[in-house]
């Protein structure tokens, strides 16, 4: 039993872990679909959702049910395997990163109180010990891999192929022209988020999530947003045009392509689509704080809970979310405060401001590392 359990050990943690870390994050998602449309009809006068349930709380089930139960049209001209793989690919693509987050400090030994109680039964005693053994300094991070950024960034840039596949495969000029403009989007933006990055990975000296983290958690002065606050200034613009949301959704803007490259998605194809936009809110929300706001670490947390206790792991797991929800609200204070740009205003705002600036900040970083370690 013991050797069956040593074998399938790392398979069911990392099934679990998986499985309860996606169905959190879209849990997240589907209220902050709530949150945005409670807080938009407040900022425009508007109550909002509130007929689903007390203050309107179930409304996201109500309209996950409503995209399962309509009717899914598919254009009779359509490139079918590349119409339906479309949603998908933006869908795994913006959830794959949650793989490689940190979201929460190591916890040592959680499962130690449980041997003394299962020590003299046979067979279960010293396979629960072994279990105990191995939850020793246990991560809250799925993958812990030494290249961390490098992963998200190429995954996320993967995920544009999602939206120019639905473009194209769905034979049908508006969703042509927002694949279009989304694919020139990224590459115009890309480039800029990937330069205000170096700075902090110059900094840090490590692209590992967790070193990064590590190397901003003595003190919140030494936070990375302190020293790199024009690569975060650069990083937040740049986050909201990869992720098409206002004032650079140029891909779908209603008033000039009907919905852009989902015009013709419907139902639950169309639902992945709309859950990716908010899955990739998200994991870019944990990139900002991760990368400039310290990540998990909660100044002076360790004078109330021993550091490696499950209370200061569960304790800078939510002070962890509270910084990503800032930037949730940020997302939605945004769209109902600013106007759309013209497409041509963006490109050149991304080509001819936002990358100068940030390659300055690379370079000024380059020269203040050189100083300082001369």
């Amino acid at each position: 039993m013991e050797s069956a359990l040593k074998t399938a050990f790392p398979f069911i943690v990392y099934s679990v872990a998986i499985l309860l870390a996606f169905q959190g994050v879209l849990m997240i998602v589907a209220y902050t679909v709530l949150a945005e449309r409670k807080v938009l009809g407040w900022m425009q006068g508007r109550v909002g959702p509130n007929r689903v349930g007390p203050w309107g709380i179930l409304q996201p089930f109500a309209d996950l049910f409503k995209f399962i139960l309509k009717e899914d049209l598919v254009p009779d001209k359509s490139t079918k395997f590349l119409y339906f793989l479309a949603p998908f690919v933006a869908l795994t693509c913006a959830l794959l990163p949650i793989v490689v987050y940190p979201f929460g400090p190591r916890i040592s030994d959680p499962l130690g109180w449980l041997v003394p109680y299962v020590d003299g039964v046979e067979y279960i005693g010293p396979a629960i010990a072994w279990v105990a053994e191995q939850a020793r300094n246990m991560p809250l991070t799925i993958a812990q891999i030494d290249v961390g950024v490098l992963f998200v960034l190429a995954v996320t840039s993967v995920g544009v192929y999602g939206i120019a596949l639905a473009g194209w495969s769905s034979n049908s000029k508006y969703s042509l022209m927002g694949g279009l403009r989304s694919s020139a989007q990224m590459i115009s933006y890309e480039l800029a988020m990937g330069a205000s990055i170096l700075g902090v990975v110059m900094l840090a000296g490590t692209l590992d999530l967790n070193g990064i983290i590590q190397a901003q958690s003595a003190s919140p002065f030494k936070w990375y947003i302190i020293p790199q606050f024009i690569g975060f200034v650069v990083f937040l613009i740049a986050a909201f045009a990869e992720t098409n949301r206002v004032p650079f959704d140029l891909p779908e803007a209603e008033t000039e392509l009907v919905a852009g490259f989902h015009t013709e998605y419907s139902a639950l194809k169309f639902a992945l689509f709309f859950m990716a936009e908010y899955v990739n809110m998200f994991t870019v929300s944990v990139m900002v704080v991760v990368l400039f706001l310290g990540g998990w670490y909660i100044p002076g947390l360790s004078y109330i809970f021993p550091v490696g206790s499950i209370p200061y792991a569960i304790a800078s797991h939510a002070g962890f979310l509270l910084k990503i929800f800032f930037f949730l609200f940020l997302y939605i204070w945004v769209r109902g405060t600013l106007p759309r740009f013209r497409f041509d205003q963006l490109m050149s705002f991304g080509w001819k401001f936002l990358l100068p600036v940030a390659l300055g900040n690379v370079i000024l970083t380059i020269v203040v590392v050189y100083l300082l370690n001369s």
